[in-house]
């Protein structure tokens, strides 16, 4: 991305503010994976919507008047291991006025807590009682920092949310790019399907897939799952052998500049049964009259609504809907969700569809009483006329 669109970014959020308010930001810090190793560094993606940088333990501070990067202090023995980046690659990245230090940062906040009683960052996750993971520390470490030096710290996610949830065009090419290259690599793990005896073979062939086309890898963990394994909706273990006559489901996507894909398609390993194939007939229907209901203006609440009718229906068609707990049991999570620079993105709070929005549409039907799961995942951009299915070139599976 060019330093224009983050200049860009950084201009509608301050829009959404009373004049001359200052925004603060940080990166994540990095994490550790063992002993003296630190986990591969993804970077939260608000603060890379702002300013472009990719490294741990930046400062962004910004507001109608100015632009701020800060640096952190690193030490020399550590940029020999790892690199860094400086402060004329992080100006030209951002399109920031100027870098400063750390010492240089202590002096800033204070000047602008003399003229300000108030700024605004990210506040604490919405959702984080439902993680069962530790969180990054460092935005509630920068909020209470910043607690400290101002009378007021107001929280600016949902104006960020709300402004990223509608895709500019740069932010659609780079999700085009990631699709293409999902869809591509997808293909050729169909292809290795007959020969390959483990899962972890599809995962290496996807996985090393991405890499082979410049992307920045996958946008999260492949899952490869056979069988019975399929039912578990976050399965990476991807250690299984295959099995003929079972279904191998895959969910996988690219990273491109950022920006995630996210598709599903569930093949046959050998010749499928009968059972497997009517079941992947009818989440295949519901696929395409989900993706139909998809046109800006349409109430999110009645898209649900609608959906739980065309799911039901098909949990019915395969003798599965014989009570309305069935209906969970079988499909057991939401339909679509946003995606961006995280796989996992609201859509803004917005009530209805708005184009720009780009969305996945997963229908599945799981029994893992049978040792089947089947799972038809796509990514729908909302246009000014309906919709635009990015990832439909790809056949549907089995």
């Amino acid at each position: 991305m060019e330093s224009s669109f983050f200049q860009r970014n950084r201009q509608a959020l301050l829009a959404t503010l009373p004049d001359d308010a200052l925004i603060v930001m940080t990166a994540y810090a990095q994490m550790q994976w063992g002993a003296d190793m630190a986990v591969p560094f993804r970077q939260e993606a608000n603060f890379f919507w702002v300013s472009g940088i990719r490294q741990p333990q930046w400062t962004i501070a910004f507001s109608t008047s100015e632009s701020v990067l800060i640096a952190p202090d690193i030490d020399p023995t550590r940029t020999i291991f790892e690199g860094g980046l400086t402060h004329d690659e992080a100006l030209s990245m951002s399109g920031v006025n100027r870098v400063i230090n750390q010492q240089e940062a202590e002096a800033y906040f204070k000047t602008q807590a003399e003229h300000r009683s108030k700024v605004y960052a990210l506040g604490e996750l919405p959702h984080k009682k439902y993680y069962d993971f530790v969180l990054n520390p460092a935005s509630d470490e920068l909020y209470a920092t910043l607690e400290t030096d101002f009378s007021q710290v107001l929280d600016i996610r949902a104006n960020l949310l709300k402004l990223r949830a509608i895709k500019s065009t740069e932010e659609i090419a780079a999700i085009r790019r990631a699709v293409d290259v999902t869809i591509d690599v997808f293909e050729q793990a169909k292809r290795e399907i007959s020969s390959s005896t483990f899962e972890y073979e599809i995962e290496a062939t996807i996985n090393g897939g991405f890499r082979r086309t410049g992307a920045d890898g996958y946008a999260y963990d492949s899952i490869v799952a056979g069988g019975k394994n399929a039912c578990t909706l976050h399965y990476v273990a991807n250690q299984a052998s295959l099995t003929q006559g079972t279904g191998l489901l895959i969910d996988a996507g690219a990273q491109w500049q950022g920006y995630a894909a996210d598709v599903t398609r569930t093949y046959a390993i050998g010749e499928p049964s009968q059972r497997l194939r009517d079941i992947h007939r009818a989440v295949e229907k519901a696929h395409h009259q989900i993706i139909d209901l998809i046109k800006p203006g349409v109430a999110v609440k009645d898209y649900i609504e609608r959906v739980d009718v065309i799911m039901k229906q098909a949990l019915k068609s395969v003798d599965l809907l014989n009570s309305e707990d069935d209906y969970h049991r079988y499909f057991p999570h939401a339909i679509s969700h946003g995606f961006g620079l995280d796989v996992h993105e609201s859509l803004g709070g917005y009530e209805t569809f708005q184009p720009g929005m780009v969305l996945t549409v997963e229908p599945g039907i799981y029994v893992p009483e049978e040792k089947i799961g089947v799972r038809i995942e796509d990514d729908i951009l909302v246009t000014e006329q309906g919709n635009e299915n990015l990832s439909g070139r790809l056949s549907m599976g089995l």
